[in-house]
């Protein structure tokens, strides 16, 4: 369901909606390797892309940078923006943030030692676990819900790609959100005061470095939400770390340090579920892969859940394992991840009173109103007509063909200007079939002597004209 109602219009205008934020996206389009089909269309949760002349186009405003896309196209014209490993060469010292889904990337994994000294190994002067960060953030979330039981479910704020969603598309969710820093935030925020205490050196000589299994991450980190910086000055895609860690892997062999600070707790964050179950509550939902979360964020909205105390909700299926800058199978790595926990503690990282200052949010999260189809409440609500009695004149087959999703997404882009009816092939096909029986009647006319010669070739030479005009678009919308 295409987020565009009178109930969505009146909420808009209430809430203000002013000037929309410039957002970062992550996830970009390689128009080059763009073949213009329409998988891509189909599965964007939030109808964000097109397809015009051929080629994809990703509207900014809408994206969420989920990666959907990225997962789905088979031409690999979607990409996502992060860094490379040389820019660990611009600090004098550099720390590693591994999410917990890193771990879920190798066989036989045992001990995650091994990879937080292969991690020294590879170059980073010091590691410092996500998953660690995690469970002050379980800690702090069980004190918040206790303390704030009047505003329940609260919804949680790790997966950006979730918080943004919520943010453009389901203002009366935002009161729910929870207001704490997702645990990478945290955790760069505690590393890099553990760097400064022990090295001695200015913030700006030190590296943070996330070590991410999503694009959203990137995006956060470049655009954060409940802060006005984040603390992380750069992220790597595990897909990329991940060849180079196997070898420093077996260079590391049995003689791991014990630097691990997470437990059971930390390293379940790393799939769907995993956060909630730190809870120690049994009042809550999970949900993963970003339909079923909007799925889930539908009904919350419309009060259908009762007795929920936290929903926590992933964009990608699984969990953070499933994100696409992960090289396993996000259902596999999410079986390693339960066998690597099975003997760990339940938790090695808790709140302290210094941590305190780091998980709070320090800034409100806004609605934004990127959907609206006019600048005042009564333009909306004139447009919102528009879009229905073209819903109600299109097909409503939603094939795609058109280069939009849904003939509704169609008829929106139609009413603020960005395409017209016929980009719809079967209007066009209408068209031409309505024309070919006017020329009929007119050779009818002719042949029996009704009209004037001169005028009827007139209008046929007219009728092929525009039969010609028509045919054209309706090669090129086959050629798309």
């Amino acid at each position: 369901m295409f987020w565009c109602t009178a109930k969505a219009v009146c909420i808009e205008f209430e809430l203000g909606g002013g000037q929309m934020d410039k957002f970062y996206h992550s996830v970009r389009l390689d128009a080059a390797l763009c073949k213009g089909c329409i998988n891509c269309i189909k599965r964007c949760p939030t109808q964000a892309i097109r397809v015009r002349n051929g080629k994809a186009q990703i509207n900014s405003k809408f994206c969420i940078d989920c990666g959907e896309c990225i997962r789905i196209c088979p031409h690999h014209a979607k990409i996502a923006t992060y860094d490379k490993m040389e820019v660990l060469k611009q600090y004098e010292y550099t720390v590693a943030l591994p999410a917990p889904s890193l771990y879920s990337q190798f066989n036989n994994l045992e001990d995650v030692n091994i990879v937080l000294n292969a991690l020294k190994l590879m170059g980073f002067s010091d590691v410092f676990e996500v998953s660690g960060a995690a469970e002050v953030v379980s800690d702090a979330t069980r004190l918040y819900i206790a303390a704030h039981d009047d505003n329940l479910p609260l919804i949680s704020t790790a997966c950006p790609s979730v918080v943004r969603l919520i943010r453009v598309r389901f203002p009366n969710l935002i009161p729910h959100l929870l207001p704490l820093n997702p645990p990478i935030e945290v955790a760069a925020c505690m590393a890099a005061e553990k760097a400064m205490n022990e090295t001695g050196l200015p913030r700006e000589k030190i590296g943070i470095v996330f070590i991410s299994p999503c694009p959203s991450k990137v995006t956060y980190v470049k655009s954060p939400l409940g802060t006005d910086k984040s603390q992380v000055d750069h992220v790597l895609a595990i897909k990329d770390v991940y060849p180079q860690l196997l070898a420093y892997m077996k260079a590391v062999g049995d003689n791991a340090e014990d630097i691990s600070t997470s437990g059971k707790i930390g390293i379940s964050w790393g799939r769907s579920g995993g956060e909630a179950s730190g809870l120690f509550s049994e009042n809550y939902l999970a949900a993963d892969g970003i339909e079923n979360v909007i799925r889930v964020l539908e009904d919350l909205e419309d009060q259908k859940f009762a007795n929920l105390e936290f929903v926590e909700l992933n964009a990608c299926n699984g969990g953070c394992v499933g994100g696409v800058l992960t090289v396993e199978n996000p259902y596999v790595a999410e079986v390693k991840l339960k066998r690597l926990r099975k003997y760990m503690p339940v938790a090695r990282s808790h709140m302290k009173k210094a941590d305190e200052e780091y998980v709070p949010w320090t800034t409100d999260v806004q609605f934004e109103p990127v959907f609206r189809l006019g600048d005042t409440m009564m333009e909306s609500f004139s447009r919102l007509e528009r879009v229905e009695r073209l819903c109600k004149k299109l097909p409503g087959l939603d094939c795609g063909s058109c280069g939009a999703p849904t003939c509704k997404a169609l008829a929106e882009d139609i009413v603020r200007g960005e395409a017209s009816e016929r980009d719809c092939i079967y209007y066009l096909r209408e068209s031409l079939h309505n024309l070919s029986q006017e020329i009929s009647g007119l050779t009818e006319d002719l042949a029996d002597g009704e009209k004037d010669g001169t005028g009827t070739l007139n209008l046929l030479k007219d009728y092929i004209k525009r039969i010609s005009g028509e045919m054209t678009s309706l090669d090129n919308k086959a050629g798309d």
